[in-house]
């Protein structure tokens, strides 16, 4: 039986067979703030309850403040890395209101590293780089040049062995 469709083309990747055309690396790590903005959500929507007298002021602001929750768990609920060819994608989601993209000629150089409790997560500035992570204490240190970015993972193997295949090409 014969068809028109092209032959897709398969690349040999390190955990397997990927379509041409496919990110060369892709993982979404899921955070554990989702739970935490929900519950705070919730906990918002049963103060309204309970407000004295209905005060309309009291219950627009926990009312707003509930959505804010809601809002911020879908934008945090997860942090995806992904290989968009010339360039690594960063990114919470699934709504992407924060996301970094870092080209790879940039980089200058990667290492396995690991944050710290009071390192936190989110996005903030550290004494080793800025800090993007959703969760647990492994990442990946990105140098470029005399900046670095530190990337929250838990697949730090994984990624540091795709970027180290970037930054030597």
């Amino acid at each position: 039986m014969m068809t028109d469709d092209p032959p897709v083309e398969r690349v040999d990747v390190s955990d397997g067979i990927r379509a041409a055309g496919t990110p060369a690396y892709e993982r979404t790590q899921k955070g554990i703030i989702r739970p935490i903005l929900w519950a705070s959500a919730i906990g918002c929507l049963v103060l309204m309850l309970f407000t004295p007298g209905g005060e309309l002021p009291h219950v627009l602001v926990l009312g707003a403040v509930a959505l804010l929750f809601v809002f911020l768990s879908f934008a945090f609920a997860g942090l995806t890395v992904r290989d968009e060819g010339d360039r690594l994608a960063v990114r919470f989601g699934p709504i992407p209101l924060f996301k970094k993209t870092i080209p790879y000629a940039a980089m200058t150089g990667v290492e396995r590293d690991r944050s710290t409790f009071f390192g936190g997560w989110g996005i903030h500035w550290t004494a080793r780089g800025m800090l993007w992570n959703i969760g647990g204490f492994d990442c990946v240190r990105v140098v470029m040049g005399s900046r670095a970015i530190r990337i929250g993972t838990d697949d730090p193997g994984g990624l540091l062995e795709f970027l180290q295949t970037k930054v030597r090409s």
